[in-house]
């Protein structure tokens, strides 16, 4: 990296030596690393209060037995997964409802009541789940068989998305409720349908009950720890202050229907591929939010040395990370406005040209980007009269600020008592359930409190979905001592 700075400075020759004096100049302007402090003097009597082994075994138990009730969306039945949770809090004595936004699509809404000094805070996860090939699943190891295997993996769909983090959620409310913690503040649990097919549910919740809860802050998905993201043996808690924006779009091409046998211009399938070929070619702008100057320098704050030196300071991170960035499709996510074909309609019989194909479009988009614009780019990018755009679905980019005493609670506790661990803000270029609870002014932030390796994230939304006993052990302890950090009275 070095030696690339000096090779494109030596190409400058007499001026080379103050260019390199002005461009180093500029890069020593840091990133500001802010340490969290420690925890309140009130929270620590309760923060190990609990028989970690013992809590953590039974969490452990908690998710496997979650994971075995059929709560796949579509169709959903997230009133099972409701009562399932309901059992639990109805033995603990925790007072809890279930409403149905719709038939079968049951919402938990559990209460520990505080006083009042500071308004809620809520523990949000989704009880649905997406669709899974069994038949693709290691034998013994399917979708809903939880099983614990000897390595220490709990296999199951949801286990990263997102019941693992739900059964955390559970726990440190019975934990809660069992310490007999004083709370300055009522802390809710909120176990919402339908998030992976639209967010029915939370809307729902937001919209009849949110008079009722009047969370402050929410702990949601949205980030998730990954070892070696940006350093080998380093890893990184990206803990989700934004979420991209939504918009899906309907792409349909007209064009005179024909037999197959003899290729005509100007026909349907030819404009569409047209179309989509100018999307692919479409300029790519990267932006680099402000979180993810904030992440880099804590990551180059940890690793030190060189890379260190330039992760820390902007100009050099535009200059030489940027380019790595851009070439992985993970990170390019949170620096583009994306566009994605997840499906096509239209094809009618293999000798018949149809007059109208569609291509599905998912399009995620950076915070400052409106969708009413960007519809009107893809518009003037495909520049075609007889290609049309339908709106399938439209959500704004929504985002949190991250000076913030729950963020840096989240923080500590991921960073605490461990080494070249990393944790900080990120974009997420999913989008969660909340952007309902950004739209009422709620600070909400996504962490999923494992760490995994790179290869694991292909079971979210694919084969093989499983978490460690270790992470949810680890977990709860995170989850459990931020609430305490930010509740207890």
């Amino acid at each position: 990296m070095l030696t690339r700075l000096l090779a494109k400075l030596g190409a400058l020759g007499r001026f080379g030596f103050a260019a390199l004096v002005l461009f180093v100049a500029m890069g020593c302007a840091t990133t500001t690393v802010t340490k969290p402090a420690d925890a309140p003097p009130a929270a620590k009597r309760w923060r190990d209060a609990p028989d970690w082994k013992a809590a953590g075994d039974e969490t452990v138990e908690l998710l496997r037995g979650y994971l075995r009730v059929d709560t796949t969306n579509p169709p959903g039945n997230e009133v099972r997964g409701a009562e399932y949770l309901g059992a639990v809090l109805k033995r603990e004595g925790i007072p809890f409802e279930i409403v149905e936004s719709a038939p079968g699509r049951g919402n938990v809404i559990a209460e520990l009541k505080g006083s009042g000094e500071e308004k809620p805070l809520c523990l949000l996860s989704h009880i649905d789940v997406v669709t899974a090939d069994t038949a693709k699943w290691p034998p013994g190891k399917g979708p809903l068989s939880a099983t614990l295997d000897d390595k220490g993996m709990i296999w199951g769909r949801g286990a990263l998305d997102m019941k693992g983090l739900g059964a955390i959620e559970l726990m440190t409310m019975v934990l809660l409720k069992r310490q007999n913690v004083p709370l300055k503040r009522s802390v809710f649990l909120l176990a919402v349908a339908d998030e992976e097919q639209g967010g029915s549910g939370m809307r729902f919740v937001a919209d009849e009950r949110w008079g009722d809860i009047g969370c402050s802050h929410v702990l949601n998905e949205g980030g998730i720890g990954v070892q070696d993201l940006f350093v080998k043996g380093q890893s990184v808690y990206a803990i989700s202050i934004a979420e991209k924006g939504i918009l899906w779009l309907q792409m349909t091409a007209h064009g005179d229907t024909g037999h197959g046998s003899t290729p005509m211009p100007g026909r349907a399938p030819e404009r569409l591929l047209r179309a989509l070929s100018r999307l692919r070619a479409r300029g790519l702008t990267p932006t680099i939010h402000p979180a993810l100057y904030d992440l880099s320098a804590r990551v180059g704050d940890d690793a030190g040395g060189f890379t260190g030196f330039v992760l820390e300071r902007p100009t050099l991170l535009r200059a030489f990370a940027l380019d790595k960035f851009m070439a992985n499709p993970e990170s390019r996510a949170a620096l583009i406005d994306t566009v994605s074909v997840t499906g096509f309609e239209g094809r009618r019989a293999p000798n018949v040209v149809p007059s109208e194909v569609s291509a599905i479009l998912d399009c995620r988009l950076l915070p400052g980007t409106r969708p009413v614009d960007f519809f009107a780019k893809l518009t003037d990018i495909v520049d075609d009269p007889l290609v049309t755009f339908e709106a399938i679905q439209i959500a704004q980019p929504t985002e949190s600020p991250w000076n913030d005493p729950f963020f840096d609670a989240l923080v500590r506790e991921a960073l605490d008592g461990r080494t070249q661990v990393v944790a900080g803000p990120a974009i997420s270029p999913g989008t969660t359930d909340s952007r309902f609870l950004r739209d009422k002014g709620v600070r909400a932030y996504g962490l999923v409190p494992f760490v995994i390796p790179k290869e694991d994230f292909k079971g979210i939304h694919g084969t093989g979905e499983r978490v460690s006993v270790e992470n949810v052990h680890r977990g709860l302890r995170i989850v459990y001592r931020a609430v305490v950090d930010v509740a207890a009275k």
